[in-house]
């Protein structure tokens, strides 16, 4: 895989903030409380907000209500409405087509650190002991195969077609499978389970951390390209509001980043966060 390609994948997986106008008085005193609502899927995303957004936002004077939804749906939906100012659930791509599919103008506004895919495995110790023949699990939805298949292609299991686009790449892309792996496609959020069939599979992050998996318990860790990273999203027509601004300065704060290598080891950062 080009060298290009290496950094940034749910499915993902995901969050919102939502604010609340004053309904009375002035409106730009800064001594008014501004109340938000932060929604975001149950799980690392929701903690994300707990733990690193929410206090910062409470520093500068925000009331904070962290809303969470057990889809990945009704956050964007939420937001498009007005209940919630933005969310965290969503990588780039999935975001965008969302976007088309429902006729709303949403916009990413940061990525943040996300959990990547993992190649774990109950039968093998390392990637070196994997046989011919051997089964491997892969979801069946293009967005999170492309990334198994990018994943095993890094670890030098298969070789891709360099012609195809990485975001796009599926099984009929591989031109090199030395070891004959047996591919096994099956709903995303059952393949958790499959660790305990399949001699290897390729979880995507969220879904390991939903099944209590640790993601430093994979035998490799995806090397994510920023397209699959989770982002902060918010409404189009509020890109400019003090909100974003003040959600923006968050993310790129020191004292995020020290909650992130504190609380969510593994997750990968953007690549705006190693420079």
């Amino acid at each position: 895989m080009k060298k290009w390609l290496k950094a940034f994948i749910p499915l993902f997986v995901a969050g919102a903030l939502s604010a609340c106008g004053n309904t009375g008085g002035n409106e730009e005193a800064n001594t008014d409380t501004k109340e938000v609502k932060f929604g975001a899927t149950a799980g690392p995303y929701s903690d994300m907000v707990k733990k690193a957004i929410a206090p910062e936002l409470e520093e500068k004077g925000y009331k904070v209500e962290i809303v969470e939804f057990s889809d990945y749906i009704q956050p964007n939906m939420a937001l498009d409405q007005g209940d919630i100012q933005a969310n965290l659930f969503q990588h780039t791509i999935y975001l965008e087509n969302f976007e088309k599919e429902n006729n709303m103008d949403l916009t990413a506004l940061i990525s943040v650190p996300t959990a990547p895919m993992g190649i774990y495995s109950n039968t093998y110790q390392s990637l070196d002991e994997v046989k011919e023949g051997a089964t491997v699990t892969v979801p069946n939805d293009p967005t999170n195969a492309a990334r198994a298949f990018n994943t095993l292609e890094d670890e030098g299991l298969i070789k891709l077609d360099e012609k195809t686009d990485p975001l796009t790449v599926s099984e009929k892309d591989i031109v090199e499978n030395k070891k004959n792996l047996v591919f096994q496609p099956i709903e995303a959020g059952q393949l958790p389970r499959s660790v305990e069939s399949a001699d290897l599979a390729a979880v995507p992050g969220n879904f390991a951390l939903a099944a209590k998996m640790d993601l430093l318990s994979a035998l490799a860790l995806e090397n994510m390209m920023d397209p699959y990273r989770n982002v902060v999203a918010v409404k189009a027509e509020n890109e400019d509001s003090q909100l974003t601004k003040d959600l923006k300065e968050i993310v790129e704060s020191e004292d995020f980043e020290k909650v992130i290598d504190e609380e969510f080891e593994g997750f990968g950062k953007p690549e705006w966060m190693e420079k």
